[in-house]
Order: C-alpha cells, then sequence, then structure tokens
C-alpha cells in the first residue's frame, strides 16, 4: 500500500430514486439498502482501504451531511478528510477541489474516484483492477472503468473502445455516450465494443489537473487562484466564496469527453450503481414466490415477485398483490407497480407537494 495512493469518495447525492427510504436530510448512501447491517458508505470506505490509507481518503459531500459522514466513519477519517460543498455543483468542481487539495499534499499523488453508494462485491477482484490501474496511472493517462453490459440499458452511460485493443490491458476510449434510448442501446450491444460507465476513475493528481487546465480552463482557473489556501484555515472562505460560482458540470462533459489520454479497463468484479428499487431487488434473496425482503418480516398470501423494505424489522403481511415495491418507513408508506420502478424520483416529487400542501 503506496502513501501516494489516494481516494475521492462522492456522497453529495440525495437519492431521489429510493424515496421514501432515501430523502435530502439523509439519503441512500448513508443507509443500509440491502440490510446487512451496514451503509453504502461505509461498505465503500472499506472497500478501498484494502488498497488506499485510511489517511488518504477523501469525502467530498454537502455540508448538512458532514455529522452523518463522521458520526459513521470518524473512527477512521479526521474532519480534515471530509470536503465540504456549500451546495451541489456536480462532480467536476468537487473532483477538481479534491484533486487540487491532494495535489497539495503530495505531488506524486495516483488518486481514485469513487461514487459512495455503489455495490462491488467481490473485493479480491475489486483491489486487483485498482491496482492495475494504478500502476497505469501516468502523467497523461486517465482511466475508467467498463461493465461489460448483459443487456441494453438505458439508464447507464456507455464507453465505446478502439476495437483493436482487444490484447491490451488499457483500452483506448473512442467516446463516451449519455444514457441511450433502447435502440441505440441494443445498437452499442450488437457493437461488442461498448461497455457501461461505472464512473470510477483513476489518474494522477498531474494528469487529472492538466487534463482541467487543457479542456475546463475557467473552471481550473476559478479553484486554482486558492490554491495556496487550500488545506489551510483559509479555505473555507475561500470556497464559500468561489464555489458557487462554478458551472454546473459533470467530470464526463468538462474532461473525459474531450482528452485525446482516455483509457477504459474492463472491470472484472461484480459492480451495481443501486439506480433504482428494481436493483434492490434483483440483488436480493428470494423466497418460494420470488419475493425480496430487506429488514422485514414477511407473510405472504397469494404474492409474488415483491419487495418489501421496512424499517426496524416489521412484520408485514400481503395478500393477492404481485410485482410491487412495498416500503415502510417511519414517515412514509408507498405502495408502487415493479415495472413503474423508473417512476419513483417523479412520483415523490409530486406526493411531497400534495403532502406539504404545495399542489397547483
Amino acid at each position: 500500500m503506496s502513501k501516494n495512493y489516494f481516494a475521492i469518495i462522492m456522497a453529495g447525492g440525495i437519492g431521489s430514486r429510493f424515496w421514501p427510504s432515501s430523502t435530502p436530510d439523509f439519503p441512500k448512501q448513508f443507509l443500509d439498502m440491502t440490510g446487512e447491517g451496514t451503509s453504502l458508505l461505509q461498505c465503500t470506505f472499506g472497500r478501498l482501504e484494502d488498497v488506499i490509507p485510511s489517511s488518504n481518503i477523501f469525502i467530498v459531500t454537502q455540508s448538512r451531511y458532514q455529522k452523518i459522514i463522521l458520526d459513521q466513519l470518524g473512527d477512521k477519517l479526521s474532519p480534515d478528510q471530509v470536503i465540504c460543498e456549500p451546495d451541489r455543483r456536480n462532480t467536476a468542481p468537487c473532483i477538481l477541489m479534491a484533486s487540487l487539495k491532494i495535489k497539495k499534499i503530495n505531488s506524486d499523488a495516483k488518486i481514485i474516484i469513487c461514487p459512495s453508494d455503489h455495490i462491488i462485491v467481490d473485493q479480491k477482484l475489486f483491489s486487483q483492477d485498482i491496482e492495475l490501474a494504478l500502476n497505469h496511472a501516468d502523467e497523461k493517462n486517465l482511466i475508467t472503468f467498463g461493465i461489460r453490459p448483459d443487456f441494453p440499458s438505458t439508464g447507464f452511460g456507455y464507453v465505446a473502445i478502439e476495437k483493436d485493443h482487444t490484447d491490451s490491458e488499457l483500452k483506448k476510449v473512442i467516446a463516451f455516450t449519455e444514457k441511450p434510448d433502447k435502440p441505440t442501446a441494443q445498437r452499442f450491444i450488437d457493437a461488442q465494443n461498448y461497455f457501461w460507465n461505472s464512473g470510477i476513475f483513476v489518474w494522477s493528481a498531474t494528469a487529472v489537473l492538466e487534463g482541467f487546465k487543457t479542456h475546463a480552463p475557467v473552471l481550473y482557473d476559478l479553484f486554482y487562484k486558492g490554491f495556496d489556501l487550500l488545506n489551510t484555515p483559509s479555505e473555507e472562505a475561500f470556497v464559500s466564496e468561489n464555489y458557487l460560482l462554478a458551472d454546473n458540470i459533470s467530470v464526463d462533459y468538462a474532461l473525459m469527453e474531450k482528452s485525446d489520454h482516455i483509457f477504459m479497463i474492463p472491470a472484472r468484479f461484480d459492480w451495481d450503481d443501486l439506480g433504482s428499487w428494481k436493483s434492490i431487488y434483483d440483488r436480493q434473496p428470494k423466497d418460494e414466490e420470488k419475493n425480496a425482503v430487506v429488514s422485514a418480516q414477511l407473510y405472504a398470501d397469494n404474492a409474488a415477485r415483491n419487495l418489501i423494505k421496512t424499517d426496524a424489522n416489521k412484520k408485514v403481511v400481503i395478500s393477492g398483490l404481485d410485482d410491487f415495491i412495498i416500503v415502510d418507513t417511519e414517515e412514509v408508506l408507498m405502495i408502487y407497480p415493479m415495472n413503474k420502478n423508473q417512476q419513483v424520483k417523479n412520483i415523490s416529487e409530486k406526493a411531497l407537494k400534495k403532502f406539504n400542501g404545495e399542489e397547483d
């Protein structure tokens, strides 16, 4: 384990697709979504500890989540390792600011970028793949992990690689594509050189900062002018004054789609970005009627293919109900068709407006 290895965990999202369990005050990365007793953030941090010294793992989040993070991980990291955004500005600004902070700590740093809310099962393969990427992270390469698609998903972005790089460890990336429609996704599958974009990146601090300087110079200059203030008592005032001036832009748009030095490693580890309640259902053990239960006790009478999740291991009885998502929290009970799972975000917004008396 090298002292030059660092990680940035992105933990600022609000997880609206997992309402009502996930709320803006306590979003999904801080929840035990699978009933295993640990939050997604705790799992992500523990996974990275196998490769990265815990003192070199930084978490970028919204200011209001700092206490939650320290409550969950306070025995493993210091408050200085929690980088607080005044407000959400997508992934490019937070990655740039965190990378500048790390560069100031260690000019030879190599950095892993990880979302906080993915599920990765095989720790050994994950660590081996990360080590492989770190070994290839030089002063130019920007490396992403691609997931071999097994169906034409419209919920993921795609990465296309050159077909003549099939025998090399690093595959040259030729295109990034945002979430496609179904026919386009099927065309990508048929082409056999498209992978799902995992959102996990590896690069040296030198390479990523040079990339931002070249391809997002306005954003780079905004943060670099405060380089001398980073990791000092003056940092907070600088961030408060300048962060909200940054464009709301993803690292894919700001950097990855523009650079000529993008490479991909096909991931060998099992990966799930937990994008919907259906993804929770798919991962959970099932009973004889293919019901999946998370933190609950179920009695099912003529009921099949349902997901049941409660707080506090509640006893649940259902009858005559097939293919539904049933989520019970302290404040909200949601019973919603499984085949509409991608609409939970929209329905939650409408429901909350009604509950809060804000309907038109």
